[in-house]
């Protein structure tokens, strides 16, 4: 029999009025009111028609439609609120992460060992690679020959440190750099280890840190993402690892605070431009309609993911103008190319990518991260490496030098690193003109720059083989803890309660902070 509790209820029922309602239910009434207010299946379905038809009659009518007392989303301050504050002031309050996907060998580049050049061809002794695992293409190999770096090392800056004779511009910034030699990982395979690196955790479904960042400090401007990715132009004849967008994901996180990949040819940002014939008044009308619409949603069921489509559609209009802007560089100085060469006049490639990034920090994009693929150097380390030395190393130098030039450096901190290191011994064969290098997560190198990272040091060591580190090991946990540290956040309150669990960024295994790279 019908409940005559409600009389007025019929519209939560699926049977239009003629069948039991969830008043009927022997729940609490609180859970009753409740539970009403959730849309079944059958009224998503039939509002979605009737949402449709309003946003079509909004072109009509224009803001006729917009309900009094909902503001237009361009107006309401409310789109992304800041959910955290830094836990003090700091140095930094951008970051670019320069990430060398497939993992650049690091005694090739950074971590100088002269000693191997008298041990070519010797065996690596057993007691260095101890018990360790080895992944399936070198495990079955016979003898693990040493392979002594192809490329000499100079000494650079008024410090003098070694860098391999590839790296001639980077070398120059060895001064301002925070290098660490030590940096370990748990995983010795691309996809576990670029999640750890990227998310704090080897699953997949994660946020990453540039989400994290978007989610606890918000955004920096109006006009742009507060979190973006750039894909860089592959090089030819290089071997590629994939990546994909579980990398800049937000994980259990709204999608707002997911990062925006921009494509690397074309269009930066696909579908931001009007249909022909539409005016720009038509789409603010268009959208400040739907927008008030989802905010009746957002107010009536209170999905996350309901203010995160605001936020989006209002991203996007706002990018129509920003992104046409921010993607012309014919108001760059001629010393701009000087510095950055004439490669970052082609759109796509890591130099390019290294001066929009720059531009983006002037706009105030909170996290960038740009991807150069190819440095999975399991044959042909002689052929592959001077090409992607050449393809990042004078963007990189450029753009901790533009920063620099412009009064940026000091709140912008530049990281460039991979997901983990390569072995001093020869993955297949072995001569005087090549070799290859399989992975390694016992100790790669990383370098740090500027926003408040400590200039000119090295930390941590490795044993004379490159193999294991010998002083002050950090973890790719401590790293990331380092990172948020730099940017005012204490890793240990950055969190967010999701499957019965306070997820954070430095994940459930103690994490520590590294003093010695901090200034």
């Amino acid at each position: 029999m019908r409940s005559n509790i409600h009389d007025d209820c019929g519209s939560c029922c699926d049977h239009g009025g003629m069948g039991p309602t969830v008043y009927d239910l022997p729940i609490p009434l609180e859970l009753r009111e409740e539970w009403r207010l959730l849309a079944t299946r059958r009224h998503f379905l039939g509002s979605m028609g009737k949402t449709l038809g309003w946003a079509s009659l909004s072109t009509l009518f224009g803001g006729a439609m917009t309900p009094r007392g909902v503001p237009a989303a361009s107006d309401s301050q409310a789109i992304s609120p800041t959910h955290y504050v830094p836990d003090f002031a700091p140095r930094a309050k951008r970051a670019i992460y320069l990430f060398m996907s497939g993992a650049p060998p690091q005694m090739d580049l950074w971590d100088y060992k002269p000693g191997l050049a008298a041990l070519f061809d010797k065996d690596l002794p057993d007691s260095v690679r101890g018990t360790q695992a080895l992944t399936g293409m070198t495990s079955g190999q016979a003898r693990f020959p040493i392979a002594p770096s192809h490329w000499g090392f100079t000494r650079q800056g008024k410090s003098g440190r070694w860098v391999s004779d590839l790296l001639p511009w980077t070398g120059r910034l060895v001064d301002e750099l925070a290098l660490v030699h030590s940096l370990q990982t748990d995983a010795i395979n691309h996809e576990p280890a670029i999640l750890l690196m990227n998310t704090g955790n080897m699953v997949p479904g994660k946020p990453s840190m540039g989400a994290w960042l978007s989610y606890g400090l918000g955004s920096m401007n109006e006009n742009l993402p507060t979190f973006v990715v750039l894909n860089s132009l592959t090089l030819p004849g290089t071997d590629l690892q994939p990546i994909s967008p579980k990398l800049w994901s937000s994980g259990f996180l709204s999608n707002e605070y997911a990062g925006v990949a921009f494509r690397s040819q074309g269009e930066p940002v696909l579908y931001l431009g009007d249909p022909k014939g539409m005016s720009r008044e038509t789409r603010r009308t268009l959208i400040d309609t739907v927008n008030a619409i989802n905010q009746m949603t957002f107010e009536e069921v209170g999905d996350p993911e309901t203010h995160a489509r605001i936020h989006q559609y209002e991203m996007a209009f706002r990018m129509q103008t920003s992104l046409p802007e921010l993607t012309d560089m014919d108001d760059e100085p001629d010393s701009t190319w000087t510095l950055y060469g004439d490669e970052a006049k082609q759109a796509g490639t890591f130099a390019y990518n290294c001066l929009l990034a720059r531009r983006m920090a002037e706009r105030g994009v909170r996290f960038t991260q740009i991807y150069q693929r190819g440095w999975d150097v399991h044959s042909n380390a002689v052929g592959n490496l001077p090409k992607l030395c050449a393809a990042t190393d004078r963007a990189s130098y450029a753009l901790v030098t533009d920063l620099r030039r412009r009064g940026l450096l000091d709140d912008t901190l530049v990281l460039w690193g991979g997901e983990f290191g390569r072995t001093v011994y020869s993955q297949g064969g072995l001569s005087k003109e090549n070799y290859g290098r399989d992975h390694h997560p016992r100790c790669f190198t990383i370098w740090l720059a500027g926003g408040g990272a400590k200039a000119g040091i090295v930390h941590g060591k490795t044993d004379d083989f490159c193999y294991n580190v010998v002083k002050d090991p950090v973890h790719v946990r401590d790293f990331n803890a380092t990172v948020l540290r730099l940017l005012g956040i204490d890793h240990e309150k950055l969190k967010f309660k999701f499957q019965g669990l306070e997820q954070k960024l430095t994940g459930v295994i103690p994490a520590k902070i590294v003093p010695e790279l901090i200034s």
